[in-house]
């Protein structure tokens, strides 16, 4: 069950990654939820929706910057943020290489770890090092995909790009093993065929439809220990 909010307390995201798509679209949604909402954006991004968003809920709305591929931007984050308590982290992250219609025999090198990095390596990188601004009664999410889902692959495609959210879910799922004793709860999300930027015009879903759920589906998480794999419906994903 959620644990009961103390009305004395402002619950707050650190939310990486909202300055567009469903990373802004999140840090609303949080807001429409009465929570404070903590994003950053990559620098020299320039002015951004969560600026907008900023503007508009100057209380309740920080920014800070961080580019997750960079190892010196977290630590140099965790030190900024060193003395804050955050009631959820989540990491919203992702990628993928100029073709993904490539096969994982055409790809180039160059363009295999460097997704590799930006879908697995870096997002996990943010968690391990921003785990202890999140109490043990705290939530910790990262975004996955339902493509990441090696059980639920019956048609290929997007050959890298699943393979690194493949790869992101097993990491999380080490870092969820050696968290096991704790109270704390964790979240690998897969919020849909989305239509943005990187899901492409043909998404099945738009970011009003995703959503709403993805935010419904880490609230009912918190207080529920362990590592789960659920989609936007708060429906198990199998792994």
């Amino acid at each position: 069950m959620p644990q009961a909010r103390d009305p004395a307390h402002s619950p707050t995201i650190l939310l990486i990654g909202a300055s567009r798509g469903l990373g802004h679209a999140m840090a609303a949604e949080f807001l429409k939820k009465e929570w404070n909402v903590m994003g950053t954006v990559r620098a020299g991004s320039g002015r951004t929706l969560l600026h907008a968003l900023a503007d508009a809920h100057p209380d309740r709305v920080e920014i800070e910057t961080l580019d997750i591929t960079r190892p010196d931007e977290i630590d140099a984050l965790h030190s900024r943020l060193s003395d804050r308590t955050f009631d959820i982290l989540f990491v919203n992250a992702g990628t993928t290489n100029p073709d993904p219609t490539e096969t994982i025999g055409e790809v180039s090198t160059g363009d295999f770890v460097n997704l590799m990095v930006a879908n697995a390596l870096s997002p996990m990188r943010v968690v391990e090092r921003l785990a202890d601004l999140v109490p043990p009664t705290g939530l910790i999410g990262v975004m996955s995909s339902g493509q990441g889902s090696i059980a639920d692959n019956e048609s290929g495609q997007r050959e890298v790009y699943r393979g690194s959210k493949a790869a992101l879910n097993q990491f999380m799922r080490c870092f969820a093993a050696r968290q096991a004793r704790t109270p704390r709860a964790m979240l690998l999300m897969a919020p849909g065929w989305v239509r943005t930027d990187l899901g492409g015009p043909e998404g099945r879903l738009s970011i009003e439809e995703s959503v709403p759920g993805v935010v419904n589906v880490l609230l009912a998480k918190q207080g529920r220990p362990g590592l789960e794999y659920l989609d936007y419906r708060g429906r198990t994903v199998r792994w």
